[in-house]
């Protein structure tokens, strides 16, 4: 395993991290003993992180986590997520009271007395530009219950308005090769201030692992079904926007990137992982198999500049138009 620092922490975590929210729910069936074996393999592996949020399976996700990092809680860090347990357009739901509530319960569900990384969860951007929730999350840091905060955010202005803050201390942005917009402007400023970097959707919901065609059906409580088209959250979140049908004729378009790669997975996360401003990448998983084709990636051969270019080409070319809601 590789480590890069989280910004400008001094905290050192895993190139390949990974994310809850497929073990918590609303990516079809899952089974708890084989989350945890797929945890506990992980971090077998070098994993140091983990990301989740209270909303996966409504704190189940936070709970899994908590059993597997029994014991290790000085060697694994774990970022939550809060907000969209309410309205995530009311003021009221950034209170101090309202927040310091959130932070409680998952710190309960966690089985920890402090949070590594405590996360906004996509806000309304009305929210992040007020700043007061800044000021909430100052509050809790003093007090101890939370070592450092960032936001995960859904577009690259939401981003840049977090980076006037100067106790942000990480960006989770959506960013793959279907999502390169954040390459221009976002990803070297954060950079430039010492933020981190955190990647979800590495894969694009799945695309860019090449196995689907476009019949496949998906299970009615997996959210790329329910949400192919925005309408539980936003669009960007399932497919990074596209829609699943025209996501697989590109996935299909750029097999190539996993020739003497392994796999288009591997190869596609290995493009992140390239980018010397990322972080880490944060895959979701179910099963240890996941996990260990998501490692992967840490032995795949990187791109050379011209393969570089012409992905960057592709992008520009065939995918972007594409893309729906504000990114």
């Amino acid at each position: 395993m590789k480590y890069r620092e989280l910004g400008n922490t001094g905290i050192n975590i895993s190139e390949v991290s990974f994310g809850t929210w497929a073990i918590g729910g609303s990516w079809g069936k899952t089974s708890d003993a084989e989350a945890i074996r797929s945890l506990e393999h992980a971090m077998d592996k070098g994993v140091n992180f983990f990301d989740t949020a209270d909303v996966y399976g409504d704190g189940h996700a936070e709970e899994l986590l908590a059993k597997a990092t029994k014991g290790k809680e000085d060697e694994i860090y774990i970022a939550t997520k809060f907000c969209r347990q309410g309205d995530i357009f009311d003021p009221k739901n950034y209170s101090y009271e309202q927040v310091r509530a959130y932070c409680e319960d998952s710190l309960r569900r966690l089985g920890r007395e402090r949070i590594d990384l405590y996360q906004i969860h996509c806000p309304a951007t009305e929210i992040l530009r007020d700043g007061a929730i800044f000021e909430v999350l100052d509050t809790l840091q003093s007090e101890g219950k939370i070592r450092h905060y960032g936001v995960s955010v859904e577009t690259v202005e939401e981003g840049l308005i977090c980076l006037e803050n100067p106790n942000v201390k990480s960006l989770q942005i959506i960013f793959n090769m279907f999502r390169q917009k954040p390459l221009e402007t976002l990803i070297p400023q954060a950079y430039k201030k010492g933020v981190g970097l955190l990647v979800r959707l590495p894969l694009a919901s799945g695309l860019l692992t090449g196995k689907f065609t476009s019949d496949h059906v998906f299970e009615e409580d997996d959210h790329r079904r329910f949400n192919e088209n925005g309408e539980a959250f936003n669009v960007g979140e399932t497919f990074a926007g596209l829609g699943f049908k025209k996501g697989v004729e590109l996935a299909d378009q750029i097999k190539w990137i996993g020739e003497g790669r392994g796999s288009m997975a591997s190869a596609a996360l290995r493009w992140i992982l390239d980018q010397k401003e990322i972080t880490c990448i944060i895959p979701g998983f179910k099963n240890m198999k996941q996990v260990q084709d998501n490692l992967s990636a840490l032995e795949t051969k990187p791109f050379s500049g011209e393969e570089q270019q012409e992905i960057y080409r592709f992008y520009e070319e065939k995918v972007k138009d594409f893309i729906r809601g504000p990114y």
